[in-house]
């Protein structure tokens, strides 16, 4: 079981993140002492969306294509409604996401990226939640889709909206701590 203070993390996002939705995570994943990088489609620069306005600028560390999987310990998707459908319509984006929930990798999901995890096919016969209005995709997807703050399935993190992010941080540290998670192909 790795400590947090030894766990790598990756989080990936293209422009229109919700900016704290990937700073938070960023910022309390530092501060507990894990390494975190951001990949981007191509490595370049990604800018938030915050609130009614495009917010911050941040550079990325990577490209999703050059992402090596086997060194991290967990996959954070920010949400928005721009960064994740714009990731879900990048292979690569989608293939990295499979690989990581297959390898039993922590996966953790806010807001609309549960997008991603419906275009992998990682949430049939699971039970996740997310923003309200992508709900009948998440049902669609075959999930068990329920109105909670966070919700955990064999590794898989999901979270509703900005208000969740406490829990959501706070259950991603738990789940790394728990180390890899054998877990069931989706069903």
């Amino acid at each position: 079981m790795p400590r947090i203070s030894d766990a790598k993390v990756l989080i990936i996002s293209a422009d229109g993140f919700e900016e704290s939705e990937l700073k938070t995570p960023l910022e309390e994943l530092r501060r507990a002492g894990a390494t975190v990088q951001i990949a981007s489609p191509g490595g370049k620069p990604v800018k938030a969306w915050a609130e009614k306005n495009w917010g911050d600028t941040l550079d990325a560390d990577l490209a999703i294509e050059a992402v090596d999987p086997a060194r991290y310990d967990a996959l954070v998707i920010p949400g928005g409604q721009i960064n994740p459908d714009i990731l879900r319509r990048d292979e690569k984006a989608v293939a990295l996401v499979r690989r990581f929930v297959d390898d039993g990798k922590v996966v953790a999901a806010i807001c609309h990226g549960p997008w991603l995890l419906v275009e992998a096919d990682a949430l049939r016969g699971r039970t996740a939640t997310s923003f309200g209005s992508i709900k009948t995709d998440v049902k669609n997807a075959g999930a068990n889709w329920v109105d909670q703050e966070v919700v955990t399935d064999e590794g898989i993190v999901t979270s509703r909206s900005p208000q969740d992010l406490d829990a959501f941080v706070g259950k991603i540290i738990e789940e790394i701590g728990e180390g890899r998670h054998d877990r069931r192909r989706a069903a």
